[in-house]
């Protein structure tokens, strides 16, 4: 068991997620208590940054492990939002430079994050405050995937009937709000869980709540998760049409049969291929579809035969996932070193998707990490010229309040003078969320200002 001591409590957290990157945290043991120093493999000094801090165990377990990572020393979601930081601090040069010999990134993603960076800014948006994103969380699906840990439940008429009653409170209660305070949608986002999986006179009641409270001649972009294949029928997204939306997501996630039984996807290939074209048929105007680089026992080249049969179906959008296998997944409980064995693999499938969707005329426009990613890497957003998720961007940026319904939904409150981000959570049980909806509502009420 490899010791690490550590200077405080307060940067435990982050360092002890750095060195999670090189091995898994059966292998380590890290601590800020006195006496733990003294037999420690590492001490990490006082002295310095925190940077200074990282860059010291970046180095140790460098060394011990003969491991080098691409995103160097860097342990937040949001690599993005750094690179745009430096750029308009520093300029390109220095940011750059920055990058590479104080954070440690690889060449390959500095080129990355530079391509999103200017696929951004070609991008026009309201910097008004009033101006703000706003998500409706569906907490239900037909399944629950193998890796999944976010709240989503498998979907009964009668849970989805009570929720979307209380739900229907939130929505109009928040409503109220952003017009006392001056605040208005500037792109609304329906997500979950699968919207899709409500029955259709449930998903015209979503619609119809949504529409009638937040889409307005200024809101620029309506999005709706269709996501599961199975879900998605003629009569719903004719419904969304119908409603305003204009964009959708249909996420086979892998195009062979064997992985989507794996991961627990009651659909198959072909019900992919029909939710396109129906898709088309109806005219919806933007298509993300989602890839998931690192599925069990994938190898490479059936990421690509996937790639390339959704790169001919030709949608708008294309979202390149990393697997995330995190705590509360069915599959971190039967192999709780997934991630570091995937790392090779995945490495490979992200360059082939970048060859691959850069020769197809798609360029990367936003990008996020997350914890416990086959090989730390990431997810990218791909995406024809002129189609880009305006909300995804700015999600990304963290330069605009979200304002958040439903279980599980976080509402984050932009102070642009202080440049800070203010939490209001909801609670992730759905059945606690409706019981509690009037605490939920009087949370938004305390912390919107």
């Amino acid at each position: 068991m490899l010791k690490i001591a550590v200077a405080d409590e307060k940067e435990k957290y982050e360092l002890g997620e750095l060195a999670k990157m090189f091995l898994p945290q059966s292998r380590f043991e890290m601590s800020f208590e006195e006496g733990f120093a003294e037999g420690a493999d590492l001490v990490v000094p006082k002295d310095g940054t925190k940077n200074d801090r990282k860059r010291v165990l970046y180095r140790y377990l460098s060394d011990l492990t003969g491991q080098s990572l691409d995103w160097g020393i860097l342990t937040g979601v949001r690599p993005g939002k750094l690179y745009n930081d430096l750029f308009r601090a520093k300029g390109r040069e220095e940011a750059e430079r920055e990058l590479l010999e104080d954070y440690y990134l690889s060449s390959e993603k500095l080129a990355l994050l530079r391509s999103v960076h200017d696929m951004q800014e070609e991008l026009s948006y309201d910097r008004d405050p009033s101006a703000c994103g706003v998500y409706v969380g569906i907490p239900f699906c037909p399944t629950r995937c193998s890796y999944c840990s976010f709240t989503s439940n498998k979907i009964t008429e009668k849970a989805a009937k009570a929720y979307l009653d209380a739900l229907f409170v939130e929505i109009s209660a928040v409503c109220d709000i952003m017009k006392d305070k001056g605040l208005y949608a500037e792109s609304v986002y329906i997500g979950g869980g699968t919207p899709t999986s409500l029955d259709g006179p449930g998903f015209e009641r979503l619609l119809s709540e949504v529409s009638d409270h937040f889409i307005t001649e200024r809101c620029r972009e309506f999005s709706v998760e269709a996501g599961r294949p199975d879900t998605i029928s003629r009569e719903k997204l004719e419904l969304i049409r119908r409603y305003g939306a204009g964009r959708i997501s249909i996420n086979p996630q892998s195009m062979k049969q064997h992985t989507l039984d794996l991961i627990g996807r009651s659909h198959t290939p072909d019900e992919i291929l029909s939710a396109f074209g129906v898709a088309e048929s109806v005219g919806i105007p933007v298509i993300n579809a989602d890839l998931i680089t690192g599925l069990p026992e994938e190898e490479p080249d059936d990421f690509r035969k996937s790639l390339d049969t959704i790169i001919g179906l030709d949608p708008e959008n294309i979202t390149v996932h990393t697997l995330s296998v995190k705590k509360g997944s069915r599959l971190i409980e039967g192999d709780a070193e997934y991630n570091y064995r995937y790392a090779d693999t995945v490495r490979k499938m992200l360059s082939y998707a970048s060859e691959a969707l850069t020769a197809a005329g798609y360029r990367p426009y936003y990008l996020y990490r997350q914890k416990h990613m086959a090989g730390n890497f990431e997810n990218v957003g791909w995406a024809k010229p002129g189609t880009a998720s305006l909300y995804n961007v700015r999600i990304m940026e963290d330069d605009q309040s979200i304002i958040a319904m439903g279980a599980g939904a976080m509402t984050k409150f932009f102070y642009p003078a202080e440049n800070r981000l203010e939490r209001i959570p909801n609670v992730s049980n759905y059945e606690i969320y409706i019981e509690r909806i009037n605490d939920m509502i009087q949370r938004k009420k305390d912390g919107i200002k």
